[in-house]
């Protein structure tokens, strides 16, 4: 975003809508505006004060207070004047400066912003599958219109974003009237039902024309290499810069980047981009939650309707039926069918079963001890006396064998040496807890400054750390490739 001039200024053509009187500044404007429509631009002071006089509310009106007004709408911008010269006949006349006056550009604009304001709540928003159909129809063109003439891309870019921002604002405005607490309390009236299914289709039409539409446009969108999109984003601007304006200068920079920003925001609309779901996405989950939510407010609706409903023939059929049991048993076990088991046992813990089959009964499974503790205050858990035990052998045991795994890695060493170093190109095959320990060696050596100790107090060292060679080493459950180093043990001292 660039903070240009025109962003930091107020704009004082506004002032007219909350200013003292707005009430007959609104009047006189949307009276300008009505003309303005109909191509009539310029008026007189005169044409505006019969024309408030017609209405009840400003029979009063004096032709004072509409010159008042009129200077104010002046002083904010919202009127441009033109002095009349045409009927002037005197010095005096001239003085007394009749003048005509016309809308600003900018009043225009802000008027048809009321208008669409006033009107939001009367017009709605839709849902409608048709402006997906004309965006993809528009988005096949995009195979050689780059190469078509600028006046042909310029029309074709503005349907096309015209025809995306439509879609865009009437989603959004949609969805929010559908989701919104009036809408809520709507749903939850009897005479929604009369609407449900009306509503139900116009949403899954919708949805289906998602469907259909937004995956090939996702496959059009990213077919589109980045040549195309700039020759046509540039043949778009040269175009509009290239129309003559009176009092407006345009800004090539702004114009390219507001196309760039307009084709990425399509695209972030319609094809998911680095793991973020798409708008479309979003849409379509929105719409199919949308469904589900009205059809549950309908089938509790429907509910309330039967849940008072006169059920004496279901209580006459299940009198015949209890009638029809042969003895008494017969009918106890009818009476657990319908009404359930008049005191049923729960049992209740934390089983480990053996078999997740839902036909094995309770009896079939083994039992679960539950330890009852009273239900008292002062109640407390035995406690266990501990005793001090003596792990003299265990110590024993363990100090046995690690002597003699010391013992055993000082064998294979002795094995593995060749003039004091072993050399790990020349080893033979390997088991793995020698490799195990091989390995313990070179990286307690490799960690630390290039030399370590074993663990019988032996001191080696790597001879070639920084060596580019390879080798490879055998061992019983296979072969792995690894530097050629040496490891070069010093002589002991006697």
């Amino acid at each position: 975003m660039q903070l240009t001039d025109k962003l930091l200024k107020p704009i004082k053509e506004t002032s007219y809508l909350t200013a003292e009187n707005a009430r007959r500044y609104r009047v006189i404007l949307r009276f300008f505006y009505m003309q303005y429509e109909k191509i009539k631009y310029w008026m007189e002071q005169d044409e505006v004060h019969r024309e408030l006089c017609t209405h009840d509310e400003f029979a009063d009106y004096t032709m004072e207070q509409c010159r008042q007004d009129m200077d104010a709408l002046v002083n904010w911008g919202n009127l441009l004047t033109m002095q009349d010269t045409k009927r002037v006949t005197s010095i005096e006349a001239f003085k007394s400066r009749q003048y005509r006056y016309q809308l600003s550009e900018y009043t225009v604009e802000i008027e048809r912003m009321t208008i669409r304001l006033e009107k939001l709540f009367v017009e709605g928003a839709s849902l409608e599958p048709t402006l997906l159909e004309k965006i993809r129809r528009e988005l096949e063109k995009l195979n050689g219109i780059a190469d078509k003439p600028a006046l042909t891309v310029y029309s074709w870019w503005n349907d096309l974003n015209n025809d995306f921002i439509r879609l865009n604002q009437n989603y959004q405005d949609y969805m929010r009237d559908l989701n919104s607490a009036k809408a809520e309390e709507l749903m939850k009236t009897a005479e929604f039902i009369l609407y449900k299914d009306k509503l139900i289709d116009y949403l899954r039409s919708f949805v289906k024309g998602l469907q259909l539409n937004v995956g090939i446009i996702e496959g059009i969108i990213r077919r589109v290499t980045e040549e195309e999109l700039e020759q046509i984003i540039l043949k778009v601007v040269e175009y509009e810069m290239s129309i003559p304006r009176l009092d407006l200068e345009l800004n090539f920079e702004e114009l390219y980047e507001k196309g760039r920003g307009r084709f990425q925001s399509m695209k972030e609309w319609f094809a998911e981009s680095a793991g973020v779901p798409s708008e479309a996405s979003r849409l379509f989950d929105m719409t199919n939650e949308s469904i589900r939510k009205i059809t549950r407010y309908a089938t509790q609706i429907s509910e309330q309707f039967t849940s008072g409903a006169n059920r004496k023939e279901e209580y006459r059929k299940l009198c015949e039926t209890f009638l029809a049991c042969s003895d008494l048993r017969q009918a106890h076990c009818l009476s657990a069918v319908v009404f359930g088991v008049e005191r049923p046992m729960h049992l209740k813990g934390e089983l480990a079963r053996t078999t997740d089959s839902i036909n094995a009964g309770v009896y079939e499974e083994p039992p679960c001890v539950i330890e009852v503790t009273p239900r008292i205050r002062a109640y407390r858990e035995k406690t266990e006396r501990s005793i001090i035990r003596e792990f003299g052998e265990e110590k024993e045991k363990a100090r046995r064998e690690a002597i003699a795994l010391q013992k055993q890695e000082q064998l294979m060493m002795e094995g593995f040496l060749d003039h004091g170093a072993i050399d790990f190109a020349k080893l033979p095959v390997l088991k793995k807890s020698a490799r195990s320990t091989l390995l313990r060696w070179l990286a307690r050596a490799l960690e630390g400054n290039g030399a370590g100790k074993t663990e019988d107090g032996r001191v080696y060292r790597v001879v070639n750390p920084d060596t580019k060679e390879r080798c490879f080493v055998e061992c019983e459950d296979g072969i792995f490739e690894m530097p050629s180093f040496v490891l070069q043990f010093e002589e002991a001292d006697t």
